[in-house]
């Protein structure tokens, strides 16, 4: 497995695929956390939704984390991609058989890509985290947002607690991304179908049909990352996902252990 996770990070560590998600990472956590602080007087609201994030919670201990775990969404949806396909190009390219002759334990295989891919997941998370954070205080004195308490015992506590959150919830996405790959074996339909159902037809039946935000997978990964809001409850949105991807990891672990390994 240690082998198979090496393996995995030498595709991880190239400078296109590397240095071009942190780019990715960087930029939608500074465009979050940037709007949270510069719209906090628009009467349109300044976070998701449309909800209005007062300058007096801002100025709370939690307040340092708002734009961190508001990225989680967009960080999720990146990992999703990037799980996605570099689970399912090993099906295009046709790379998974020499991958098996290395290793023929599937099992073995796939969970070493995994453990693989959720530390490039966790690396993505720590980047944002030094964004959103140094963007917090440097926006802090255009939006008139004291401070004082973001400096506290709480506050660090507060950080370390929505870091374990987001990072959860980034794992889930990207869990279900990889999911994805293994089902259908291409890199664009797996994307495709991931980030339409997670980013769209989740937002169009949540907003129509009550109560159903609290059994959708990309708005219970919304509700781990925030530590639970009206959605639903922390608890709640833990023990469905976990369904949800123990379902899905035991179906793609049965068909990757039997079907062929060309696409």
């Amino acid at each position: 497995m240690i082998r198979v996770f090496f393996s995995e990070w030498r595709k991880l560590r190239r400078p296109t695929l590397f240095i071009g998600t942190m780019i990715a990472v960087s930029g939608v956590t500074a465009l979050v956390t940037s709007l949270l602080f510069l719209l906090i007087d628009s009467v349109r609201g300044n976070a998701r939704e449309g909800t209005v994030i007062s300058r007096a919670t801002l100025e709370l201990a939690q307040g340092l984390s708002l734009g961190f775990s508001s990225s989680a969404g967009l960080l999720g949806l990146v990992a999703l991609c990037i799980f996605a396909s570099q689970t399912a190009q090993e099906y295009t390219y046709g790379t998974l058989r020499n991958l098996l002759v290395r290793q023929p334990k599937r099992l073995t295989l796939l969970v070493g890509k995994f453990l693989s891919m959720a530390s490039f997941a966790f690396a993505t998370v720590v980047v944002s985290l030094v964004v959103s954070v140094s963007l917090a205080f440097a926006l802090s004195g255009k939006a008139k947002v004291a401070t004082a308490a973001w400096t506290t015992t709480e506050a660090r506590n507060g950080l370390l607690h929505t870091f374990i959150n987001v990072l959860v919830s980034v794992l889930v996405y990207g869990t279900i991304g990889m999911i994805l790959g293994l089902l259908l074996r291409s890199p664009i339909t797996a994307i495709s179908i991931g980030v339409a159902w997670l980013l769209v037809v989740e937002n169009i039946i949540s907003a129509t049909v009550k109560h159903s935000a609290k059994w959708m997978p990309g708005q219970l990964s919304q509700t781990v990352a925030s530590g639970g809001d009206f959605n639903s409850t922390y608890s709640h949105a833990l023990l469905v996902l976990g369904g949800y991807l123990f379902l899905g990891v035991v179906v793609v672990s049965i068909l990757f252990r039997r079907r062929d390994v060309s696409n």
